[in-house]
Order: structure tokens, then sequence, then C-alpha cells
């Protein structure tokens, strides 16, 4: 059995500590935050505390905070020679305070506090100073039902720079497309098939093959029509920016 103190209230915190609390191999011995109420409805579910001082002794300490507290708040820790990791994407493993076993255990998911999460579809990235360690944080994956990947800092930030590219900026191309045909009256429901085909084709084909459209084909004509029906300035600029940027990758093509 696995011991894991979680320290830490937000998305990710919540995720985790539904799949590591269902997880036979593994018991959530207690469940920090600075201030109680986010953790008051699962008080009959572990130990909660808002006391640092009060920390349980435990085999792992998951620090699911934001990226900018990870360094100090792993200072003020009053626990040494303790497995310690954090889930960011891009803090390295060193920002940890060297009192401490350092390890990085990153999911590789986008965590929202009302969308359901089935962490056997999330990889984990794992990084430890120490061969035994890593091994624990190898066991944490499994008894989660996660797979999991040796990733080292550098690796790690470049997956995460990927991932900003993959989920935030295709989201926010969602939200321009959601702005533009709501303000004509169209109903987004009617793009989401498409959004949904779009991340099927990735799965089987590259993103290089799967592409396509009037930027790819080089069909200026069409683009043209696009660029007079974009209202906004900002709208516009992404759409040639993207349009260039496809036409390099692929070449100017005739039609």
């Amino acid at each position: 059995m696995i011991s894991v103190v979680i320290l830490g209230a937000g998305n990710l915190a919540v995720h985790l500590f539904e799949a590591l609390n269902n997880a036979d191999q593994v018991s959530v011995v207690q469940w920090f935050n600075r201030t109680l109420n986010p953790l008051e409805s699962y008080k009959n579910r572990a130990a909660i505390t808002n006391d640092i001082s009060k920390l349980v002794d435990a085999d792992v300490y998951i620090l699911a905070i934001s990226d900018d507290a990870i360094s100090g708040f792993s200072e003020q820790l009053p626990i040494h020679d303790k497995l310690v990791v954090h889930t960011s994407g891009s803090v390295g493993i060193h920002d940890l305070d060297k009192k401490h076993r350092r390890g990085v255990f990153y999911p590789l998911q986008t965590f929202s506090k009302d969308a359901e999460i089935d962490f056997k579809d999330v990889p984990i990235c794992i990084e430890a100073l120490d061969k035994n360690d890593l091994h624990l944080l190898k066991g944490l994956a499994e008894a989660i039902g996660c797979a999991y990947y040796k990733i080292n800092t550098e690796q790690r930030q470049m997956l995460h720079l990927c991932a900003v590219y993959v989920n935030n900026f295709t989201n926010q191309l969602y939200r321009i497309a959601h702005e533009i045909s709501d303000a004509k009256g169209i109903s987004f429901d009617v793009l989401k098939p498409l959004i949904l085909e779009t991340a099927k084709k990735v799965q089987t084909l590259s993103p290089y093959m799967a592409q396509t459209g009037p930027a790819k084909r080089n069909d200026k004509k069409t683009i043209k029509k696009h660029l007079k029906l974009i209202e906004n300035k900002d709208h516009k600029a992404i759409y040639e920016l993207l349009t260039d940027s496809i036409k390099k990758t692929h070449g100017r093509q005739k039609l």
C-alpha cells in the first residue's frame, strides 16, 4: 500500500484525489490546503487539515499547487528526507527544496472542475533523482491505471510547450469559431462532429498527413473570401498567420 498526502485543492488536486482514493493499492492519508473550505465536502472521505505543522507520515507528498508556489512552498514543508513530487509540466525537479527526496508526477491532461476524467487515459510523466523513488512513482501510476513515461525536466518542459499548442491554442480557436458562429445565429453544435473527426484523425495519421483545407491547396479565392468575412482584426491576423504557416509546411500548390 502506497500512502499519499495531497497538498493543494485546485482542479488537478480534486481529480487526483478521486483517482488515488479509488485505487486499491493507494491510501490518501491526508489532504492539506491553506483554507479548509474547498476540502469540507471531502472530510468524511479523507483526513483534512490546513495546519502545515500537522502533516502526517507518508510515502509520497504530492504538490498539486500553482507553478509559482512550488519552490517556496516546498521550502516551508516541515518534513525531511521524504519523497516530495510536484505535478507541473514547466517547473524543474531541482526547484523543489533539496531537503526532500525530489520527484515529478506530471499528468499530461487538461483538468476542469466539472469534467470527468478517466485516469486510464492520462499519461503520467515521472522523474526522480533516486532509483527507488522512481520505482515508487511507477507503482503509483500503475495503481491508478495510467501509462507512465520516464521523462526528464527538459523533455517535460518541451512536452508542456507542445501541450499548449494542441490544447490551449486549439481551444482558443474553438472560442473564436464559437464567437463568429454565434454572431450569425449559427449553433456551435454544428461544428462539434468536425472537431471530433479532426481529433480522431491524428490518432492514426500524422498531423502533416491529416491536414486539409484551402491553405494546403493554396485556394486563393476561398482564402480571400474568408478574409473579407472576418470582421475582427485579431481574428483576421490569426487566420492569416495560420494560413501562411500551413502554406510554408505544405508548399504553394496550384489548384
